[in-house]
């Protein structure tokens, strides 16, 4: 109890007292002229600054507090255990001087935390009042260990289940409403020709397909136009629609195509989706149960040209084991961008697109509030195949933190539940706290067999990801990658999305600014 007494003296006082200097100086002003008469005048209203004394003040206390601790304790605890200020400074100025850290920042706070965390445990068996506390400490983290190696092996049976059981039957392949497919552009993916032509190569016999952009001068626009030129049996519409209705561009194309669509059965999947002859066919034909109110589809790499690629189709194998245990479970909550199917009717229900204007994760919120009216979201029993971009390992970090930021806006609970499907942290924490080396391997290499199993099971055999095929073993890379950024996203509320700068207020989006595409 003295240790952490004292301990919390020093950090408090040190960080307030560094908090107050820095208020302090905002209040004095920058230094311009390095002249004795521009020095001296920084002096004098450095006096009258009632913040700096203070400031001041507080340093000084935290300063002999430490002086105290060196006089009790040996330095090589001391040292370590007093970087918590750095801590305790990072929320102070993003909470007291509303400065933004970066992802990398909060990462090296994270890792002070743990330096202290083992700095202290090694104190523990020197203090006999809490070796029982400890120990149970160890129990508990051994048994938490065990949970995400329990949800894998969970995942990877519910894959095979699924894939095993969930092919359609013909007399549901003949049901075949005409189906109007809505596809908001804005920029263009790669192989974005071949993505759109999938559609218009459907063995279905009513549909269109309707684009929208904002600008004529979109480079999807030209793509279209050759389209229609293509395919010239087939029913393609684009509308130009310069008017922005909310913060999400996407919705408000959404709610155009809406209006211009005259099937009673909508397709909606992003552009950078390519599918089978029998996709629509397959999706109208879950629509024969009145209760089905969406269906959804999980997504499978065509390519991976960069490492950044490579490492997002580790994160929808990620995903999509996630998605096949929640529907076993409670059912799907949800629909995906890779394929979001719903009727008119369905829609109207949850008042259209209009209300998710400002929504960010608006694939997610169509199938959240459907299933809300007590209708069921099924999963399409084939992936849809996606031509993932060339983007660097930051890219995909920045995008990775994008959707869980959204996820804690959306579903804070289930977000904070992905702490327990962390496998490589708490493999990693159970081997630190191992009495011997061959426990310390066996934590890592249970980790390793299980989590590689599991994904050879749900993306091999399951998906059919040739690149999940040939990369697999990078698997606990992108787990190491996903756990920071689950860390990171409890601190940041900013995300980058085409180029624009959103901030999250309740769930919705607030544009704060724009840069160029591509820098």
């Amino acid at each position: 109890m003295r240790t952490a007494l004292i301990l919390s003296f020093v950090v408090l006082t040190g960080t307030c007292g560094e908090i107050g200097l820095t208020h302090a100086m905002k209040q004095i002003g920058e230094v311009h002229e390095f002249t004795p008469a521009a020095i001296f005048g920084v002096l004098l209203r450095s006096l009258r600054q009632v913040w700096l004394w203070i400031a001041v003040s507080l340093m000084a206390l935290s300063f002999y507090a430490f002086l105290t601790m060196l006089s009790w304790y040996p330095v090589s605890f001391v040292v370590p255990a007093t970087s918590l200020a750095y801590v305790a400074g990072a929320f102070g100025a993003k909470f007291l001087l509303k400065e933004r850290l970066s992802a990398i920042r909060w990462a090296g706070v994270v890792f002070i935390c743990l330096g202290v965390a083992l700095a202290w445990a090694d104190q523990v068996p020197a203090l006999p009042h809490l070796r029982e506390a400890y120990g149970f400490f160890r129990l508990f983290i051994f048994a938490a260990a065990l949970v995400p190696l329990a949800f894998y092996l969970f995942s990877a049976w519910t894959s095979l289940q699924f894939f095993r059981g969930a092919q359609p039957s013909a007399d549901t392949q003949d049901f075949t409403p005409p189906v109007s497919i809505l596809k908001p552009l804005r920029g263009l993916d790669r192989g974005a020709y071949e993505n759109f032509a999938s559609f218009c190569r459907q063995e279905y016999p009513r549909y269109e397909i309707l684009f929208a952009v904002s600008d004529e001068n979109d480079p999807a626009v030209p793509v279209v136009r050759r389209l229609t030129r293509d395919f010239p049996h087939i029913a393609i519409r684009l509308i130009v629609d310069p008017e922005r209705k909310g913060a999400n561009d996407k919705v408000g194309k959404l709610c155009r195509l809406a209006e211009e669509a005259k099937n009673p059965l909508l397709v909606i999947t992003d552009s950078d989706v390519r599918v089978a002859p029998d996709y629509l066919r397959k999706v109208a034909g879950l629509f024969r149960d009145p209760r089905v109110g969406a269906v959804t589809a999980l997504y499978r790499a065509l390519e991976a040209p960069s490492f950044g690629a490579v490492l997002d189709t580790m994160g929808s194998l990620s995903f999509s084991g996630s998605a096949l245990a929640a529907r076993t479970l409670e059912g799907l909550k949800f629909t995906m961008g890779s394929t979001t199917a719903t009727t008119r009717e369905r829609l109207a229900e949850i008042g259209g697109f209009a209300p998710l204007l400002d929504v960010h994760s608006d694939d997610y919120e169509v199938g959240r509030r459907i299933a809300q009216k007590g209708f069921r979201v099924e999963l399409l029993a084939d992936p849809v195949d996606m031509e993932f971009p060339s983007e660097s390992v930051r890219d995909y970090l920045r995008h990775e933190l994008r959707w869980l930021i959204g996820l804690r806006h959306i579903r804070p609970g289930g977000h904070f539940g992905l702490l327990m499907t962390q496998g490589i942290a708490w493999a990693a924490l159970a081997a630190i706290l191992a009495s011997s080396m061959v426990a310390s391997a066996a934590w890592i290499t249970a980790y390793l067999f299980i989590r590689l199993f599991s994904g050879y099971l749900i993306g091999v055999r399951g998906l059919g990801d040739p690149v999940v095929r040939r990369k697999l073993w990078l698997l606990p890379l992108h787990d190491c990658f996903w756990f920071f950024l689950w860390l990171a996203s409890f601190a940041v509320n900013r995300i980058e999305w085409r180029g624009l700068v959103f901030t999250l207020e309740g769930g919705r989006m607030v544009a704060v600014a724009s840069r160029p595409q591509g820098a």
